[in-house]
């Protein structure tokens, strides 16, 4: 073996031994892969111990009644061990509440079996129930230290109830010494209720490596609002990850997923209301399921398993906390209030006002103007009315800017018309198209000018859309006609099922919709009108720009009746703008305007020099192919 061939492989180990190195995965990296790895055995072992558990129930569930009562113990011990006193107890609930909700905790499996909003109704006027007994599984896995495994949603808990009405402890008792606690407080006038896991003396009764409990929670989302489509849309499952950003399941399909990184809070949310449960330290290993479902009066079903942290020791507890409320941006931003940022939760992030640009329109624009404006009225269909005026005061400058561009297009319409007629036929249409840009050069008009201040627009319109149908100071305030503006206003229902018709457009019209539809295919007739200038357009361009309308007509058919107003406001108000512009701009000392244009020394912009060098060259190519079939013939 020659130098050059050990240099050679010296260099190809050198940069073998680089590669591994560089790529090698951090610490971070291997910690995830561990979690990761760690969530799908939980997922499996929880698996096998439900099976377990469940034989083992249907064994106690079909015990022979003329067994005495030592003999049924002794089964039970048998099955249990310890926790065998606690398969038995008095089935029932504590109630704690204060003004603003109401909570149950049932002595079977100690958790909160029903919350209920005392200040929100549903759509028919029935108390807004979050959740009851069969809606709700919330259930700890627990190992002893015989490798007994039982869920604490079969066992029954003790209330002790001290001096605080807002207070109580759920008791799982082995014995007298050796017990788990699980207390909640439930502030006053409040939507959050901590919620605390204690054990004593449990080392020696659980598993001796138990660091951790494996929680299974699962929540059936009620229908709350009149329009279970609309809902659909709205109704997912967050969560965040700690010191990270907020996501989200799909809306609109079954989806789940496995997350290896730690997370602060997971969010059972529908429209308007969500049920949060957040860690004080953290979330591991994680799998959150989200499923549709068909049945009437409920929407999704919602599945987290996870673990917790938990001191077999007793001496740290497992702080958590559950939020039972309303998604009202400024309550949900409240509770980050002198909060550091890496310890905030971003509760409000699971209001829909958009992404990126949409959501900085909507948190640092819209909502400050209508939390103003709310403070002072009380009508909401007026704050609609008086927020669409705000906006369009707004964007004012660009509407004015766009009229004035569409008015010099129209008033040079002469002028393009002397131009088709002179370079007439498809042959002559690059002549005609230079002659055309030439005109509007030496005029100084540009038919690009009234397109950007148009899409300047674009976000503050999303924006509104995504606005409305997340705003829950909308919920049940009526305006004119419309009984609740957070959804349709129904001026003419049916109940047969039409093909096409009901899956799309539902089974009614909407007001709102209506005249924003009429007033949209008015605008745009009116607005092709004075927008013409002389020169030809796509066939079908025309009806194009008409079904446009009848378009939004299906679409916002279902939407809010408060989005469907503003728009129909907005259109409105445009409409009298235009009318305003056409009557106080006076079009022949405009024209003049651009004739005076005409005679100055023409500057040209390097945009419109690039674009008179690519007609010219488009020109040139056109001659050739002409050429070359005169010579063929």
């Amino acid at each position: 073996m020659d130098k050059n061939t050990i240099l050679g492989f010296l260099l190809i180990g050198i940069v073998l031994f680089a590669f591994s190195w560089f790529n090698q995965p951090t610490p971070e990296q291997l910690e995830a892969q561990h979690r990761y790895q760690d969530s799908i055995a939980r997922i499996e072992y929880l698996q096998q111990t439900e099976v377990q558990n469940k034989e083992k129930r249907d064994s106690f569930a079909e015990h022979d009644p003329a067994l005495s009562d030592s003999t049924q113990l002794a089964q039970l011990q048998t099955n249990f061990g310890v926790f065998a006193h606690a398969m038995s107890g008095t089935d029932g609930y504590t109630v704690l509440e204060n003004e603003l909700v109401e909570v149950r905790i049932s002595n079977k499996g100690g958790h909160v079996s029903y919350a209920r909003l005392k200040e929100y109704d549903t759509y028919d006027g029935s108390p807004l129930v979050l959740f009851d007994e069969k809606e709700m599984v919330f259930d700890f896995t627990l190992v002893t230290a015989n490798n007994r495994v039982l869920n604490t949603k079969d066992l029954y808990f003790i209330p002790i109830k001290g001096d605080d009405p807002h207070s109580v402890t759920m008791r799982l008792n082995t014995d007298d010494k050796t017990y788990i606690d699980f207390t909640y407080h439930l502030q006053p006038e409040d939507y959050m209720m901590a919620f605390s896991i204690k054990s004593v003396g449990m080392n020696g009764v659980l598993a001796p490596s138990t660091n951790a409990l494996d929680l299974v929670w699962e929540q059936d989302i009620r229908q709350q609002e009149k329009g279970r489509k609309f809902e659909d849309r709205y109704a997912a499952l967050y969560y965040k990850y700690v010191a990270d950003d907020v996501d989200n399941l799909s809306e609109g399909k079954n989806d789940s997923k496995q997350i290896s990184n730690r997370l602060k809070w997971i969010g059972f949310k529908d429209m308007f209301f969500s049920t949060v449960l957040i860690a004080e330290s953290e979330f591991e290993a994680t799998t959150l399921d989200s499923k549709l479902l068909t049945a009437d009066g409920y929407l999704k079903r919602y599945k987290a398993t996870t673990s917790i942290p938990f001191d077999i020791q007793g001496r740290n507890t497992s702080d958590l906390r559950f939020y039972f409320g309303p998604n009202h941006y400024a309550l949900l931003r409240s509770y980050d209030k002198g909060v550091s940022s890496d310890q905030q939760l971003d509760l409000e992030r699971m209001i829909s006002l958009g992404a990126s640009l949409f959501r900085w329109i909507n948190q640092y624009f819209v909502l400050p103007i209508f939390d103003f404006l709310g403070r002072y009225l009380n009508n909401y269909g007026l704050i609609i009315f008086l927020l669409t005026i705000i906006v369009k005061i707004v964007i004012f400058p660009m509407t004015y800017k766009s009229y004035i561009s569409s008015a010099k297009m129209r008033v040079l319409r002469p002028q393009v018309e002397e131009i088709n007629e002179k370079y007439p036929g498809q042959e002559k249409a690059m002549e005609r198209q230079k002659a055309t840009m030439e005109l509007y050069s030496r005029a100084g008009a540009s038919p690009m000018s009234g397109c950007l201040p148009m899409l300047l627009q674009m976000p503050i319109l999303i924006a509104l859309f995504m606005f409305f149908p997340s705003a829950i100071e909308l919920r049940h305030e009526s305006f004119l006609w419309a009984k609740d503006l957070s959804t349709y206003d129904a001026i003419f229902s049916w109940d047969a099922y039409i093909p096409i018709i009901t899956p799309y457009f539902g089974n009614h019209i909407s007001l709102f919709c209506l005249l924003m539809t009429i007033t949209n295919i008015f605008y745009t007739k009116y607005n092709m009108e004075m927008t013409n200038t002389g020169q030809q357009q796509m066939p079908g361009m025309k009806m194009m720009m008409y079904m446009m309308p009848l378009m939004f007509l299906i679409f916002f058919n279902q939407y809010a009746s408060g989005l469907t107003f503003y728009y129909f406001i907005s259109t409105l108000i445009t409409i009298i703008q235009t009318l305003s512009f056409r009557f106080f701009i006076n079009e022949d000392k405009l024209l003049a305007k651009l004739e005076a244009n005409k005679k100055k020394p023409m500057k040209k912009s390097g945009f419109m020099k690039r674009l008179e060098d690519a007609q010219k060259m488009q020109q040139e190519q056109l001659q050739k192919q002409q050429n070359q079939r005169k010579g063929k013939r």
